[in-house]
């Protein structure tokens, strides 16, 4: 039931400062930080909500890439294993496309994303285009994710790659767009990055190629 629905005002927008953070606190601050928000905000109806807190996890900035071999129109994608998959009783080793986290604030997600691929895959990136960038799960996480998609020959790409000192076991596909497009419409693919990149790439494969 929506509450003095004929009240409110669809064009209404609400910013930052129509937020009030009472105070934070840190509870854990491991590998990740979680912190403790009490809050309050503006309401749609009019006036400001009560008190209330959310448990926000702090896990950095993350941004990921999609090697595409426009000339074979192959893609490459990684699999490894994912703990969060294991705990939703998802495939514990996940099929995705290659990322890696923020280490300090003056590095760009480009860099990140080329340092990561020579990390995960042994590729060198070409050409590189931004596809998009989102909130990865916004009701409790701070992350903030940029995808990119890059030229790579895909004939370099092979074996198992990872730092070791970071527990990574990272193993290196080559499939055909195609194929990426056709694990991704029957739900072996259930990684959100991927998911969007693989999107992106089937609407505009033909302009890439032609590049």
């Amino acid at each position: 039931m929506t509450k003095g629905s004929d009240n409110l005002s669809m064009s209404q927008t609400f910013h930052r400062n129509d937020v009030e953070v009472i105070s934070t606190k840190t509870v854990y601050d491991g590998f990740f930080k979680m912190i403790k928000y009490r809050l309050r905000h503006k309401l749609f109806a009019g006036g400001w909500s009560g008190e209330f807190e959310r448990e926000l996890f702090e896990r950095g900035h993350a941004a990921a890439v999609l090697p595409y071999d426009p000339v074979r129109d192959q893609v490459v994608l990684i699999e490894q294993f994912r703990v969060g998959a294991l705990a939703a009783n998802c495939q514990p080793w996940q099929l995705e496309i290659v990322a890696g986290m923020l280490d300090h604030d003056d590095e760009s997600a480009e860099q990140v994303v080329r340092r990561e691929a020579t990390e995960e895959s042994g590729l060198v990136l070409g050409k590189t285009e931004k596809i998009s960038r989102y909130l990865s799960s916004s009701g409790g996480c701070s992350e903030i994710l940029d995808i990119f998609i890059s030229e790579v020959d895909s004939r370099l790409a092979q074996g198992i790659h990872g730092v070791a000192s970071e527990s990574e076991d990272i193993r290196v596909h080559v499939v055909s767009r195609n194929q990426a497009y056709q694990w991704l419409e029957s739900g072996k693919i259930e990684n959100a990055a991927t998911i969007i990149a693989l999107q992106w790439l089937q609407l505009h494969h033909q302009r890439l190629r032609q590049a």
